[in-house]
């Protein structure tokens, strides 16, 4: 799979999470779940995840203004590793998460194998090349949603199925076709 496709896979999938999301009651999604110093709920997950993807695309590769600074609700928001998010409707959480996908996907509609080698700076002393930035924020958000699908399913809520198997193509050969063993 090439980062594209991994993209849409994540696309496909925050549908049917958003959509679950959307069936949990207020107070479990607030609710403390998570001890430690970040991520007590599973709304402060929603707000994380996207905000990771934009600050990444936004501040580090592009240097340009996060999305999050055009939401009004949360343009003040405050980035940090404390329970935080408890006060913002989930709407306005998946209305932030929905902004930065479409500013992602315009963004992979330009990548090339050039965009792809480029060395990006971090910090004086971190710099990375663009491409393994890119699968960082993929798989930071695989491993956030599955610990929102963990999260639900200790609060009785059916999570929904994320795995990639489940989007993969079926390659089934046709029935007319003879099967080939290699």
């Amino acid at each position: 799979m090439n980062i594209p496709e991994m993209y849409d896979y994540l696309v496909r999938t925050r549908r049917e999470l958003w959509t679950a999301l959307e069936g949990v009651p207020d107070e479990v999604l607030n609710a403390p779940l998570l001890k430690g110093d970040s991520f007590h709920s599973i709304k402060d997950l929603a707000f994380h995840i996207p905000s990771t993807e934009d600050g990444w695309l936004h501040y580090t590769i592009m240097q340009d203004e996060p999305i999050r600074h055009t939401i009004p609700a949360l343009s003040d928001q405050e980035i940090g590793n404390g329970p935080l998010n408890t006060a913002f409707p989930l709407k306005t959480l998946l209305e932030y998460w929905r902004a930065v996908e479409q500013s992602t996907l315009a963004y992979l509609e330009k990548l090339t194998s050039e965009e792809l080698n480029r060395i990006v700076e971090d910090s004086p002393e971190e710099h990375f090349k663009l491409e393994g930035l890119l699968w960082h924020v993929m798989i930071h958000e695989m491993r956030h949603t599955a610990q929102i699908c963990v999260l639900l399913r200790t609060q009785g809520i059916k999570p929904p199925a994320l795995d990639l198997l489940w989007y993969l193509p079926n390659l089934k050969p046709s029935s007319d076709a003879p099967l080939r063993i290699v």
